[in-house]
Formats: structure tokens, C-alpha cells, sequence
């Protein structure tokens, strides 16, 4: 039986300042070593300060996640020797003194499983290395240090996952929920790492590091949960050892000795004081907390009748959710929940689609209360959502522009329908024989007057025609 646990290392990107300086959180937008200060780089004599909003957004994931948050909180130096790391040592949280990390003891539920949270620490992000050359001869090695003292914070769950499919699950979860508190964007690079640890049958601990993708984490514990279990089958030892994973090969392989905490050589950072969080801490933060999740997707459901599916699909992605609270009401509602979830997230879902979007929440609203009004058809409510997406013109200028107007001339349809009548004999036979199959000729008329024809009052009258109820 394999045993997996996993170290997420999210970074807080919707700060403005680094953890311990002034210099930019953001430090994809600089060109290398452009966005660093005497303390980032570690210059003797140089002070760190904490930045108080990235202890106040750590505490809000905490809460997130159901953790228990100590009354005082300190911070560490992890010393170890990497090129990427300007001090010799990391900054971090370490419960040598009881719990004195931002977050412990929380879970999250997947599937009906709890997953358990064993700790949340804030550390300083270390620099980036960066290979150049086109073979391992010529290869150099760069050092960028931008990233050094980017705020972090570290997700550590207890081995609570059965499988590489509830890890996937586990890390989707936790995106729509690090979006929704408004704390990290996951979709930059780099915003968002997890490192796998795996053991199989009560065996030694190996840890996975330097994934690039959700997808090739899962993969690479798969792998790894059969490497394992092929040694145990041959009773040849499992060494604990971090190894990397090989996209190309599609394997994982040895890096060096897992180190152990002792290795560390962990102390008090003395230039930091203890921390105080009163209750006025936590009492602020919790009216800073958006609505969470679960209960956003129960609102949906039990005010506005939408489908728990789809609520749940609604609810999960901070910009949809945000595009409905902004365009609905209580008339509306569903139809905007069904415009986005059927047809909007085929039009925008890559974050490159979304931020050349011309669509507003007033478009859907527009679309909405047309389609609601029988102004215009369902099939030409796509196209005009297209080019809402497109072009960002008003739903008038585009029904004016393509004639998307709904037609709803009983007269007009009639004819259409008596022209769908005489190419459908067949379906008209059946039709009189199995009444459900009416829907069949109510789409050819749907297609013969190119989506314009009132659905409703086609059904009306076909059925009339051919004397069914």
C-alpha cells in the first residue's frame, strides 16, 4: 500500500513588496538581477523587516483550510549551501518551540477522504537558476536573484493520499481556492510548486521535486509508487533520497540524499521578533474572507434553482463566479449560469483567451434577458456571444449587423414548417406513431430558419399540424 503526502510551496503573487524588503513581488516583469536590495541578496549588515500583508493573506489561507492558528509566531534560519540562495540560509517557520507556524492540524475533504493538513509556514522564495547551452559541455549555469525573497507560503499535508488521481483532485481544489481568497494567481509561472513524497508497504520516504505541471506530478508518482513496489517484490531496499522527474524519459531520477531536518541546523532569526496575532487579527480577517466555496455553490443551488452540476462548475472559478455575481438576478440567473457553463467556457478557457475578451458582465446580462424575452434564439444567442467575446459590441449592434432577430410570425414559422413536412415524411410517420420525436422536426425548422425561429411557438404549431398532444 503506497503512502503520499505532498509539500506546496504557493506563492503570495497579489503582494506588492517581497517578505523582507521593498523590492517587487513581482519579479517576472524585471530583467535578472534588476530587482534586488542589500537584503534580498543577503549583504552583511543588512536588516530584514516582515511585510505584515503577507502574514495577514498566510493567515487567511489558514483559515481556508481549516488549520488552528498559535496566538505567536516566529521564524527560523534553515541553513544550507545553493547557489540560488544569496544568504547561506532561508528565512522560514519551524515548530522547534511548539506550534509557532501560521497554520496546523486543518484538512481538506476529496471524494469523502480527509485529507489532513499537518502545517502552513511563511518563508522567502530563493532565487532561479538558469541553464544555457546547447549540450552538458557548454552548458553554464545563471543565477537570478529577482526571486529571492519572494513571499511563500508551504503547504504541508500529512500521507493521507491513497492514490496519484486524489493528488490531482487535492491540488485542483486548492487553486480555486487560493483564487478565490485573492491571494496568489496559480497560473503564473512558478506561482504554484508541489514536491510529492511517496512510500510504499511502510518503507523509506522518497520525495519527488521539480515537477513542472499538476498533470506530470501525478505521473511522476505513479511512476514512482511502481519503482518502489518492483524493489519491495525483489526485497532490495528503498533508499529516502529526492529525486527529479525526467519529462522526457517520463521517469524519475536520483538527485541527491534526502536531507533530514537536523541537517538544517535550524535557529531563531534573531533580526525577527515573535509575532503577536490577538483576536482583533483574526476577527478583521475574517470579514476580509470572501464567501468560500462550498457555501457560494449552496447559494446558487437553494436561491436561484441552478443545477448542483453546474453550481459547482460555477463556483469553483473565481472568474466565472465573478462574471455571474456582476450580470445576474434573481429572473436571470439561470440563464446566465447556463450561458456560461455551456457555452462562454468553450470560448475563454486559457487565461490568454480570457484576457483578450471583450466580454462585460453587462453583455451577459443583455444576452440573458433577450433570450428570457424571446427576442432572440438560443442558437443565435451563440453566435452572438462570440462576438460579444471578439468584439465587445452591444447585443443590438450585433443582432443588427448578422439579422439575428428571433422570429416569432406564427405565419413565417408555418412556412418553414410546411417546407420541413415535406422533406421529412419519414419523421412525420414516426412522429405520428412515437409523439416524443417531435423534437427531431423542431430542430430542421431551428435549421432551415438558421436558429431564428421561436423554439416554443414551433412546437405549438407543429404539433397542432400533426395532431398530437
Amino acid at each position: 500500500m503506497a503512502k503520499i503526502g505532498l509539500e506546496i510551496h504557493c506563492q503570495l503573487t497579489n503582494l506588492e513588496s517581497k517578505l523582507f524588503c521593498s523590492c517587487k513581488a513581482n519579479y517576472r516583469e524585471f530583467s535578472p538581477n534588476s530587482n534586488i536590495c542589500p537584503i534580498c541578496v543577503g549583504l552583511p549588515g543588512s536588516l530584514p523587516m516582515l511585510n505584515k500583508k503577507a502574514v495577514e493573506k498566510a493567515t487567511m489561507i489558514s483559515m481556508a483550510l481549516n488549520c488552528k492558528t498559535p496566538e505567536k509566531i516566529a521564524f527560523f534560519r534553515k541553513n544550507y549551501f545553493y547557489p540560488d540562495l544569496p544568504k547561506n540560509f532561508q528565512i522560514t517557520q519551524f515548530d522547534a518551540y511548539g506550534t509557532t507556524s501560521i497554520g496546523h492540524d486543518g484538512k481538506i475533504s476529496i471524494e469523502g477522504k480527509d485529507i489532513r493538513i499537518k502545517r502552513i509556514q511563511i518563508e522567502e522564495d530563493p532565487g532561479r537558476l538558469i541553464y544555457e547551452g546547447s549540450s552538458e559541455k557548454t552548458q553554464i549555469t545563471l543565477v537570478d536573484y529577482n526571486r529571492a525573497g519572494t513571499p511563500l507560503v508551504e503547504i504541508v499535508t500529512e500521507p493521507d493520499f491513497d492514490n496519484p488521481k486524489q493528488v490531482r483532485l487535492f491540488l485542483n481544489i486548492l487553486v480555486d481556492l487560493l483564487e478565490n481568497l485573492g491571494v496568489s494567481d496559480p497560473t503564473l509561472e512558478g506561482a504554484l510548486r508541489a514536491d510529492g513524497n511517496v512510500s510504499v508497504e511502510g518503507g523509506n520516504k522518497v520525495e519527488i521535486k521539480n515537477v513542472t505541471s499538476f498533470h506530470d506530478l501525478e505521473k511522476a508518482i505513479h511512476f514512482e509508487i511502481t519503482r518502489q513496489q518492483s524493489l519491495v517484490d525483489r526485497n532490495i531496499a528503498v533508499i529516502s533520497e529526492t529525486r527529479q522527474w525526467d519529462d522526457r524519459r517520463k521517469i524519475t531520477i536520483s538527485a541527491r540524499k534526502k536531507e533530514e531536518e537536523q541537517d538544517y541546523r535550524y535557529f531563531l532569526e534573531g533580526d525577527i521578533p515573535w509575532i503577536k496575532l490577538n483576536s482583533e487579527h483574526f476577527e478583521k480577517l475574517r470579514k476580509k474572507m470572501p464567501e468560500n466555496i462550498a457555501s457560494k455553490r449552496e447559494r446558487y443551488v437553494e436561491k436561484y434553482g441552478i443545477t448542483y452540476q453546474v453550481a459547482d462548475v460555477l463556483s469553483s472559478d473565481k472568474y466565472y463566479a465573478d462574471l455571474f455575481e456582476k450580470s445576474h438576478n434573481e429572473k436571470n440567473a439561470k440563464e446566465i449560469a447556463n450561458i456560461i457553463t455551456t457555452d462562454l467556457m468553450g470560448l475563454v478557457d486559457t487565461r490568454e483567451k480570457r484576457d483578450i475578451s471583450k466580454l462585460t458582465h453587462h453583455h451577459l446580462t443583455e444576452l440573458a434577458n433577450a433570450i428570457i424575452a424571446n427576442k432572440i434564439s438560443r442558437s443565435s444567442a451563440k453566435i452572438a456571444l462570440q462576438e460579444m467575446v471578439r468584439t465587445g459590441k452591444s447585443l443590438i449592434e450585433i443582432i443588427s449587423e448578422q439579422d439575428l432577430d428571433n422570429v416569432s410570425d406564427e405565419s413565417m414559422i408555418s412556412s418553414f414548417i410546411e417546407d420541413v413536412l415535406n422533406e421529412e415524411t419519414d419523421a412525420v410517420k414516426e412522429v405520428k406513431e412515437k409523439p416524443e420525436t417531435v423534437n427531431f422536426l423542431v430542430g430542421k425548422v431551428m435549421k432551415k430558419s438558421k436558429g431564428k425561429a421561436d423554439p416554443s411557438i414551433t412546437l405549438k404549431i407543429l404539433k397542432k399540424k400533426l395532431e398530437i398532444s
